[in-house]
């Protein structure tokens, strides 16, 4: 028969099984803590990226975001403010030069065109309505002189026969003076008649050249809404291919805006943006390396744009090979610009771990290759493939180029093949 258990006994059992069973999970705890520890002692060769440290040129670049664009695209405005009356093309055809794009309303144009030749016409007549008044007024005047230049010789021979009547007693003082008196008016009257032709000839020139100036603004607007009207009959002004067009037909346009956009497809640039932090290290013909998916092309900066915008300075690359069949328009690009080079440099390969010159902890393989320890490395600059060591590892040395944070209390990993 069975006998009932005390309360001291029952407590002392589920106190001991309490025991049992936190020894039980602590073990288990310390068990998988130990095989972590061990685990993170050694590392697998697959699982990382060992590279040679090696010697060979560097050339130092910085790093920007690019993207394709044709090299050359155009952009076509509404010279006029009108309405879409035909359209001729659509986005994607090839166009020669010449080629009609779209028709604007010219109506209001053609009216006002009309119009302005008639102003031509009349501003023409003006013209010579004031050279023959001119003509008039001018001979008129000069016709005054020469009837006044007859009439003062005629006084003059008055006068000397005064003098001579005077000299042999049968004339008088007083008639000598009063001939002298008129010859003198009559010099005077002549010069005056002169001057006064001299000063119109002046105004009448003045007069004549604010006409001819008036004949000449007209016909500038003339040629100016000749021009216009050209213009207004939209076509291609070279082959292209049209990425796109107003193709909305009745629909109101206002002068200056966009109807069409004309692209060379088969020749390509590389529009990119930089921080303006290194805006001392790029400039018009600086070299450029333009990293398309797997493949590099080699490029100069074409064009630089001074002013920052949002803390960024847009610029081109023109490519050597502008017409390479992997470029497609709106492509995303890796630019990098080249600002120096350094001819025998101790250089890795750049990898995840970089992020600027400085100094770095990474793990250098042993000889035997069954471990590897880490080191304090100095890293100066580099491009997209090497990076520069200024100190701390040397040709002979092979070092891990993946990214181990997960090891950085590590000073020793063991290498597991």
């Amino acid at each position: 028969m069975d006998r009932k258990l005390s309360s001291d006994e029952i407590r002392n059992r589920r106190l001991r099984s309490w025991i049992i069973s936190g020894a039980v999970v602590v073990g288990i705890i310390a068990f998988f803590f130990i095989i972590a520890s061990l685990a993170r002692k050694s590392v697998k060769l697959s699982d990382i990226s060992v590279a040679d440290v090696e010697r060979g040129p560097l050339e130092i670049s910085i790093s920007a975001s690019g993207k394709v664009v044709p090299a050359f695209e155009e952009i076509i405005t509404s010279p006029i403010a009108s309405r879409i009356q035909e359209v001729y093309c659509r986005p994607g055809d090839s166009v020669a030069a010449g080629t009609p794009l779209l028709q604007l309303d010219l109506e209001a144009t053609v009216s006002q065109l009309s119009g302005q030749s008639d102003v031509i016409e009349m501003r023409r007549h003006e013209v010579e309505q004031q050279r023959i008044n001119n003509d008039t007024r001018i001979s008129d005047l000069i016709m005054q002189a020469e009837v006044k230049e007859m009439t003062l010789r005629r006084l003059e021979v008055e006068l000397r026969n005064e003098r001579y009547l005077d000299s042999i007693g049968s004339g008088t003082g007083d008639r000598v003076r009063q001939a002298e008196l008129a010859v003198n008016t009559g010099r005077l009257e002549l010069d005056q008649l002169r001057q006064l032709i001299a000063n119109e000839r002046r105004i009448a020139d003045a007069a004549l050249s604010i006409r001819e100036l008036e004949h000449s603004v007209a016909a500038r607007d003339l040629s100016e809404m000749r021009r216009t009207l050209d213009l207004a009959r939209v076509t291609a002004p070279r082959s292209a291919i049209i990425t796109y067009i107003f193709d909305n037909l009745g629909e109101k346009v206002t002068e200056g805006q966009k109807l069409a956009v004309l692209s060379d497809l088969s020749h390509f640039k590389v529009d990119a943006n930089i921080p303006d932090a290194y805006a001392d290290k790029i400039g018009v013909g600086s070299s450029a390396s333009v990293v398309v998916g797997r493949n590099s092309l080699t490029g100069t900066v074409s064009n630089l744009t001074p002013l920052s915008v949002n803390g960024q300075i847009s610029f081109s690359v023109r490519l050597d090979d502008d017409a390479n069949s992997i470029l497609r328009s709106g492509l995303r690009t890796d630019v990098h610009i080249i600002y120096g080079m350094v001819d025998d440099a101790v250089r890795i390969p750049r990898g995840p771990f970089y992020s600027g010159p400085g100094k770095y902890r990474l793990f250098v393989i042993d000889p035997d290759g069954g471990a590897m320890k880490a080191r304090e490395v100095t890293l100066g600059e580099g491009n997209y493939k090497w990076v520069e060591v200024v100190a701390g590892l040397s040709p002979s040395d092979r070092v891990v180029i993946s990214d181990m944070s997960d090891y950085r209390t590590n000073e020793t990993l063991k290498i597991k093949k």
